[in-house]
């Protein structure tokens, strides 16, 4: 079952809603009854009970509704993950872009960093270029898991326990305010700069998380195209990292990183502009797709 949030397309003020797709992906089943204030995280061990209020809901035509990010406003920081696979860590390296590069491009530790709630936003939700005041917003295609139980001092045998879903992201960057201000929370951190969605798929529903695929398109060309194996640091590692000294609570994301692909990575960079499209896809969770503003 995939998770959702959603609105009435006709009341752009209502407020968040949650529910499940259809299995033929053309409507959403209503979970109300589940979720306070349409929050999806009161499914978390609950997904029996939301399958049965699902099988019995009356569905909501897709083109009736809004999908929104699946945690439109999450509690905290996401937690996000720098040079995670070895073709975008020597792409990063050579660009010039990396300020806290040193002699090898690839990360002996996971390189963590943060993303402020205020980037998330939802599919076909507008991606403001325009607040880059540096004119070099690019795209970055990732993973991002979301955490289910909490805890610290998570041991990697048991990190997978914590693992509630996954859903597609996109680690928008103003890739020269990330290198002008060498850590990268400024570059990042833009308003709307993380584009979520269009669902959250439980982990029990993804028997073989590393076959799966990732690509990003722009304007219809793949710029991105990388199987989730080739992670340099994968989820338990992660997770296993972050809660070694951060407690991590349900609800929390992690974005696993980046593959090979993305703007800068070209001679010279290509950067987005206005009107163009992005669409990241990942193979058994859903495509997100968002234009530039």
């Amino acid at each position: 079952m995939k998770y959702v949030s959603f609105r009435p397309a006709a009341d752009s003020a209502a407020a968040p809603r949650a529910g499940a797709l259809s299995a033929d992906g053309t409507a959403v089943l209503p979970l109300d009854g589940l979720c306070r204030g349409g929050d999806l995280l009161d499914l978390i061990g609950r997904e029996a009970e939301a399958a049965e209020m699902a099988a019995a809901a009356a569905p909501l035509p897709l083109d009736e509704v809004v999908l929104l990010a699946p945690l439109p406003r999450p509690g905290r920081n996401l937690f996000c993950v720098g040079k995670n696979y070895h073709a975008h860590a020597e792409e990063f390296h050579r660009s010039g872009f990396d300020a806290s590069a040193g002699k090898d491009a690839t990360p002996e530790f996971p390189i963590i960093f943060t993303k402020a709630p205020s980037t998330v936003t939802g599919p076909g939700a507008p991606i403001p270029s325009w607040l880059d005041y540096s004119d070099s917003t690019d795209y970055e295609g990732e993973l991002a898991v979301v955490i289910g139980k909490g805890g610290r001092g998570i041991a990697k045998a048991a990190a997978m326990d914590h693992v509630w879903g996954y859903t597609v992201a996109n680690d928008v960057t103003a890739r020269n305010l990330q290198k002008d201000h060498r850590q990268w929370l400024i570059g990042k951190s833009i308003d709307g700069f993380c584009p979520m969605g269009p669902c959250i798929t439980p982990a029990a529903d993804i028997p073989e998380l590393g076959e799966m695929r990732l690509t990003t398109h722009v304007n219809g060309e793949k710029r991105q195209d990388a199987v989730l194996k080739d992670l340099i640091f994968d989820i338990p590692t992660l997770i296993e990292t972050i809660s070694r000294v951060i407690t991590l609570e349900p609800g929390d994301i992690i974005l696993t990183g980046t593959p090979e692909g993305v703007g800068i990575g070209m001679a010279p960079p290509v950067y987005l502009v206005p009107g163009d499209t992005v669409r990241v896809e990942i193979s058994g969770i859903g495509a997100l797709e968002n234009p530039v503003a």
